[in-house]
């Protein structure tokens, strides 16, 4: 014979009785309807973790974008004294190996900036200038002056590059640095 096993305290006594005052219909809808919200529970849980991995995703490629550019912006000068050198070879030295290398070294690393999504904006002088892409950082004095001297009935100027001084760098559309050049009215 099987002894029916004593519970331990009152909450489970009334647990019990309620369990045996109930018909069976009623304890097999009770099972149905904790299963469906185990069920659900456990869907809301796994959705909840796939939205994380996915956050988690998201995350890791802004810190990847964040320490590219902290590199870009370390790489950048370094970019911008091999342009400044390579750029002022006196003309006996322009065919020398050494230039060359200069020149192949500069190459190196600009094309190691482009694997990593970095591009150099196209800036050319006569370009409108656009404050979202460009940083002026002077202004030609003599279409100042020239400027000045005209009348105020003439149409309104537009302001254009008028040299480029060092360019600019975007990384997937976004300006990292802006282009520095000079401007002045068109």
């Amino acid at each position: 014979m099987t002894k029916e096993k004593k519970p331990k305290d009152a909450k489970e006594q009334e647990t019990r009785n309620k369990d045996q005052d109930l018909p069976s219909e009623e304890i097999a809808k009770t099972s149905e309807e904790l299963a469906a919200e185990y069920l659900d529970g456990w869907k809301r849980c796994q959705a909840e973790f796939e939205n994380y991995k996915k956050r988690q995703v998201e995350s890791q490629k802004e810190l990847g974008g964040y320490l590219i550019e902290k590199l870009l912006f370390d790489i950048i000068p370094v970019l911008d004294n091999f342009r400044m050198a390579t750029g002022h070879v006196p003309k006996e030295a322009e065919g020398s190996p050494w230039v060359t290398g200069i020149q192949y070294i500069e190459k190196q690393l600009e094309d190691a900036l482009k694997g990593h999504g970095v591009e150099v904006m196209e800036v050319k002088e006569g370009d409108a200038f656009d404050p979202g892409v460009h940083e002026a950082v002077d202004y030609d004095k003599e279409q100042e002056t020239r400027d000045k001297k005209q009348s105020e009935t003439d149409e309104e100027k537009k302001e254009v590059v008028a040299k480029v001084l060092q360019n600019g760098y975007k990384i997937g559309g976004r300006v990292v640095r802006a282009a520095k050049v000079t401007v002045k009215s068109s």
